[in-house]
């Protein structure tokens, strides 16, 4: 994972424990299909420079609810010299999980990392994306119709999986697969001041 990416996700992190605001918003959507089911939710944050220090670079911002944190803006960081104390930065995280019953199987078990960053171009205002996206593929192993649990074999562990939904539970069977996608990125960017 690069620098720039852990430190835009360390952020989101930070502010995604901040309580609810008015200068915070999101939602959540929850849906199934035959086979599959997704989960989502956003969330959006805005927070305003309070203290900055170019010689080490730290930033520190003021959430919604007064809460503090100081980030260090690596090197990777275009156009840090133009951050000010007061401006406001915008802060958008989103995370989702999508699952998806693959009948008879036949995909190799698995576990695969995609991560990427970008920052602003030379010259623009101070801005920063960053995401990654986490598939596993996992053999069903075992379906308990008492508890309606299936156990699901992974590439590093197993685990027991509740399926509280009865259309959805009957689909599964012994040597099915089941896709797991897990997705999660940021996007910030800064107004100046007013």
């Amino acid at each position: 994972m690069s620098s720039q990416l852990a430190r835009v996700i360390a952020l989101a992190a930070a502010f995604a424990l901040i309580p609810t605001a008015g200068a915070q918003t999101g939602g959540a959507v929850v849906g199934t299909a035959p086979g599959a089911a997704v989960a989502a939710q956003t969330l959006k944050i805005t927070a305003t420079i309070t203290a900055l220090d170019k010689a080490t670079r730290d930033v520190t911002l003021k959430g919604p609810q007064g809460n503090e944190i100081t980030v260090t803006a690596g090197k990777e960081v275009k156009n840090f010299d133009k951050l000010k104390v007061g401006d406001k930065v915008d802060l958008q995280y989103v995370e989702a999980l999508t699952l998806e019953l693959k009948k008879g199987g036949g995909l190799v078990v698995s576990r695969t990392d995609v991560a990427g960053a970008s920052g602003a171009k030379p010259g623009a205002t101070p801005g920063a994306a960053a995401g990654r996206q986490v598939t596993i593929v996992a053999d069903v192993v075992a379906v308990d119709p008492a508890k309606q649990v299936v156990t699901l074999k992974g590439p590093q562990r197993t685990v027991d999986l509740r399926i509280p939904d009865a259309e959805q539970f009957k689909r599964i069977a012994k040597g099915d697969q089941v896709e797991a996608k897990y997705t999660q990125a940021v996007a910030l960017t800064v107004e100046p001041a007013k």
